[in-house]
């Protein structure tokens, strides 16, 4: 699988007595967050403008900025243009996406273009609004590249997989396309493919429902194959709003004959539901050169956005109470877990602003480039709540300053008040 989950310290920004001033309401809203502990003489790496994080982007440049565009849109906060300047300009002649394009004046290796980093682009820039010409020749390309069995691989050319195939249904449905009307030539469709990979009535009681990856001709179980499988099988890309409470799911009916989508999406769900109940509220795997599994906040996350696709929002709810409350270290500095773990709040009906005491939304905004200064407020009425809850420290502040900027006489100070604190 692609490698999407880099974690990396957050380097300070030196802040003079009238920047910490003028960043006094954003810093009282996460006092927690890496850029509020870092020091301020600790070395930045030199790393392209605009982009979130300070990892080196080469195996998941994309994949991050992508993530985190979606999830600062999708509570309000308007990316800076530097920061969607730096992911349109990594788009390939052809519309595809690479990983990462270290150098943009030379042309794309068309080897290195794969299906995760173009769909979940698709979908950024979808939510962003005005970026109709680089989403349709990105689903151009996605659709040039579908398998006969209706799915998609990574790397073109290779045999479809469940991951892939998720990513590219939530970026056809993102640019506005049904993905069960896109098949290549009389092949299948994407729901097709992704049926292909579940466990149906002929394996053990405790599998069926669950999706897996195909290994040297057959699938071997997994619960992220699973999770996107769901999320793919519900239509739904990686922005899910939360569902009514609803039922619980349906375990796949045996004996039966070929499951219907909902069907065997639901089934997909209630195996999840079984895993996350039996894990206490959360996912494990095994870690190589460990005895004993441990947490798996990614795949978890993954496992909420999913159920709450399919409609369950209990588990989702269950699964996002756990992550809130034991995922900091593990997505602390990290662009695309922090992503993962706000759009898993708004899937479950949660506060990102309001995570475990910590607020998800300002640390990945102090990851990336300053946002546009009209936009830092959430358009979330979760987010608004939290604001109006540390107003009165943001309002001392603001006094100070105005009397400060009258008993000296510099009128311009004011303008430089209204931007939000210099991110990463």
């Amino acid at each position: 699988m692609p490698l999407r989950r880099r974690a990396a310290a957050l380097a300070a920004v030196a802040v003079t007595a009238l920047s910490a001033l003028a960043a006094a309401p954003a810093a009282t809203a996460d006092t927690a967050s890496p850029s509020a502990s870092a020091t301020a003489s600790a070395p930045k790496p030199k790393l392209p403008a605009g982009l979130y994080g300070t990892a080196d982007p080469t195996y998941d440049g994309v994949w991050r900025q992508s993530y985190a565009l979606l999830a600062l849109t999708t509570y309000g906060v308007t990316p800076a243009p530097a920061a969607v300047s730096w992911l349109t300009g990594q788009q390939c002649a052809d519309g595809g996406f690479p990983s990462y394009r270290a150098d943009t004046a030379k042309a794309c290796d068309s080897k290195l273009e794969d299906t995760n980093a173009t769909g979940i682009a698709v979908q950024a820039l979808a939510a962003l609004g005005g970026h109709d010409a680089a989403t349709a020749k990105a689903v151009g390309w996605l659709t040039g590249v579908q398998n006969a069995d209706g799915g998609w691989s990574y790397n073109p050319g290779a045999a479809s997989d469940p991951d892939s195939t998720g990513v590219v249904i939530g970026a056809l449905a993102a640019a506005g396309k049904d993905p069960a009307a896109v098949r290549k030539g009389g092949g299948g469709t994407a729901y097709d493919a992704l049926r292909g990979f579940q466990f149906g009535c002929k394996a053990k009681e405790t599998d069926r429902g669950s999706y897996g990856y195909p290994t040297d001709g057959k699938l071997a179980v997994n619960a992220k194959a699973s999770a996107d499988a769901v999320r793919g099988g519900a239509g739904a890309g990686f922005v899910v709003k939360p569902p009514a409470a609803g039922t619980a799911a349906k375990p796949l009916a045996c004996p039966a004959g070929a499951a219907d989508r909902a069907a065997s999406t639901d089934a997909g769900a209630a195996w999840l539901t079984a895993r996350l109940t039996a894990g206490g509220d959360h996912l494990t795997a095994v870690t190589p050169g460990a005895d004993t599994p441990t947490p798996d906040y990614g795949t978890t996350a993954d496992a909420v956005v999913a159920l709450a696709a399919a409609g369950h929002l209990a588990p989702a709810a269950s699964a996002y109470g756990w992550l809130a409350a034991h995922s900091a270290q593990w997505s602390r500095g990290n662009p695309a877990a922090l992503s993962q773990l706000v759009l898993a709040a708004h899937a479950a009906g949660a506060d990102p602003r309001a995570a475990g005491g910590a607020d998800l939304v300002q640390q990945l905004t102090n990851l990336g480039p300053r946002p546009a200064p009209a936009a830092s407020a959430s358009a979330s009425p979760s987010a608004k709540k939290k604001d109006d809850g540390g107003s009165s420290a943001a309002s001392t502040w603001l006094i100070v300053g105005v009397f400060f900027v009258a008993s000296v006489g510099v009128g311009f100070l004011l303008s430089g008040r209204r931007r939000n604190r210099p991110g990463a």
